[in-house]
């Protein structure tokens, strides 16, 4: 598994050859409370980075989800349509919601590592 990379809207990102995978954090996850629902983007959309690529709802709240960074939709994880739970349960593996093709591989660099994130989350306490 590559590295994790993370943005301040608590999505991360891992990097698979020119796809990246997209999910929440277990920090978002927790914030949320139980998911019952997932709304994916469509396959074949094109996101820029920061626009919203899905919507999740909990038993608290609903919650939009934005493209860490820009690429187009090459899949989606139906699994979570049937088992929106997944993302509570496994939210950087089994709860990911959709990979990107990389449009440019530098707005990685724009996101957090795991120790800077660890860092972000604990200053929000």
């Amino acid at each position: 598994m590559s590295e994790l990379r993370f943005s301040s809207d608590h999505e991360w990102v891992r990097v698979e050859g020119d796809i990246a995978v997209v999910g929440i954090t277990d920090y978002a996850q927790e914030q949320l409370g139980d998911v019952v629902f997932v709304e994916l983007p469509a396959l074949g959309a094109s996101l820029a980075k920061a626009d919203q690529a899905a919507v999740v709802e909990s038993v608290k709240a609903a919650s939009e989800i934005y493209a860490p960074i820009g690429g187009e939709v090459t899949a989606v994880n139906e699994a979570l349509a049937d088992a929106p739970e997944a993302v509570n349960a496994d939210p950087l593996g089994g709860g990911w919601f959709f990979k990107l093709r990389l449009a440019d591989a530098g707005e990685l660099d724009a996101l957090m590592d795991e120790d800077a994130y660890k860092a972000f989350v604990e200053g929000l306490d």
